[in-house]
């Protein structure tokens, strides 16, 4: 019997991919799915997991690294740097305590280790495609929000397939929260204000910058309530009840292990020194950091963390108090690195090298999305005026590094989104007036 086997013509192949996508356009577990498979497929091929060896591995998560390995030897949340200096509080402490969680089931330090928190990271990365979708459905429109989660989904970031650190996670959180905030205005329940109030405390306790932005937040729901004439006194009790009673047992820990109050992390002081002081330029000093000097961290040993702190801090504001022209300068240079990028140290020519350029044009492109937000007067268009504000302040007076604009990622991929189909649909107008 002759069979025939017949070979779909190139318009069904294309009719075909056309139905797969309207299908999958707006499938949360098919942005999840892909997102993860390419950030895992980034780790394997180019294994990133195999972390440099020298210097103890300390680039193996560097001081929450450090902080893991102390909990999973037993020793306490302590020791951040190289060498055992006892309780610490540099950092805030559930990512370690992940670190340490991993490192009990896989082994410190060993590639395992490596391998699953990379792929945790990249889970949280993927994640966040979902709160991406909805900022942008619920201020722009569908259209903005398919391409928005879809841009994230298919561009793994490095600091979920190569860094041990909070970045990915903290971008996932502040997009939930994002979002929750914008869904208050409109519900009555205490459901929503238990889970805002929930989830800033997990966000405290993950990344403490976050909190630049709490205030704003719970502001803005509440304006937006009351212009609706909702009360809001209720729900903000039980959010500050639930996010009180996340902080508190850290709170108490840091009260009871250095007899003082350390609201969740210690370490701003030396920040603000690493950033402020002679030969201050804008950028991280990394040869001011105890890791990195010898002679910061015999200082760090003998006055214990909270007195060094405290030392380094005040060596900051004298730095300050005697001219504050100059400390505008740096934190005039500090906001132009946030936003263009770091300067490289070794750049062989004058011109700025690509990753700047594509890093500047990307905040360029998201502050423009931002303008024409407000100006078109988009729901949620002044929560994302604020998180832009507020959220890199700190960096402005200590210094800046692009792992720590990623957090706020999210929102600038959705602000460009928009911007560029704006201007896609101003140019399809233009294109339909006759000649």
């Amino acid at each position: 019997m002759d069979r025939t086997v017949t070979t779909p013509q190139p318009s069904q192949r294309i009719s075909a991919a056309h139905s797969w996508w309207r299908r999958v356009r707006t499938s949360f577990f098919w942005m999840v799915i892909i997102a993860l498979s390419l950030r895992l497929g980034v780790i394997f091929i180019t294994h990133t997991y195999n972390f440099k060896t020298v210097d103890d591995n300390f680039s193996f998560g560097y001081e929450m690294g450090r902080i893991g390995r102390s909990l999973a030897s037993g020793q306490g949340f302590a020791n951040p740097f190289n060498e055992t200096t006892g309780p610490t509080a540099w950092e805030p402490p559930l990512y370690p305590f992940l670190i340490a969680g991993v490192f009990k089931g896989f082994g410190i330090y060993t590639r395992s280790s490596a391998l699953a928190l990379l792929i945790l990271n990249s889970i949280f990365s993927a994640l966040t495609c979902i709160p991406i979708f909805l900022i942008a459905r619920r201020c722009f429109n569908e259209n903005v929000a398919v391409w928005a989660s879809w841009f994230w989904a298919l561009l793994p970031s490095g600091f979920a397939t190569r860094w041990v650190w909070e970045t990915s996670l903290a971008a996932l959180l502040l997009a939930i929260i994002f979002w929750l905030t914008l869904e208050l205005e409109e519900h009555d329940r205490m459901r929503p204000w238990f889970e805002f109030g929930l989830l800033w405390g997990i966000a405290a306790l993950t990344n403490t910058s976050m909190l630049s932005f709490l205030p704003a937040s719970g502001l803005w729901a509440w304006y937006r309530r009351a212009k609706s004439g909702k009360r809001s006194v209720g729900g903000i009790a039980v959010a500050s009840i639930i996010f009180f009673a996340c902080i508190a047992p850290w709170l108490i820990r840091n009260y009871r292990t250095f007899g003082q109050f350390v609201f969740l992390r210690s370490n701003f002081g030396a920040e603000l020194r690493i950033g402020n002081g002679p030969g201050a330029n804008g950028t991280w000093r990394e040869y001011l950091h105890p890791t990195q000097n010898v002679y910061e961290m015999r200082r760090y040993r003998q006055l214990g963390e909270i007195a060094y702190v405290a030392e380094r801090r005040r060596e900051a504001i004298a730095f300050i108090r005697e001219d504050y022209l100059r400390f505008a300068g740096l934190c005039t240079k500090r906001f132009i690195y946030y936003w263009a990028g770091r300067p490289r140290p070794a750049q062989i020519s004058a011109l700025p090298p690509i990753e700047n350029l594509v890093f500047l044009a990307s905040s360029v492109l998201a502050l423009w999305g931002l303008a024409r937000a407000l100006r078109k007067h988009r729901p949620g268009a002044w929560l994302f005026f604020w998180l832009i504000l507020c959220y890199p302040l700190v960096y402005y007076v200590t210094f800046p590094h692009a792992r720590y604009r990623h957090p706020i990622e999210p929102e600038l991929t959705i602000l460009i989104v928009y911007v560029i189909s704006e201007a896609e649909r101003k140019g399809n107008r233009l294109k339909e007036i006759p000649a």
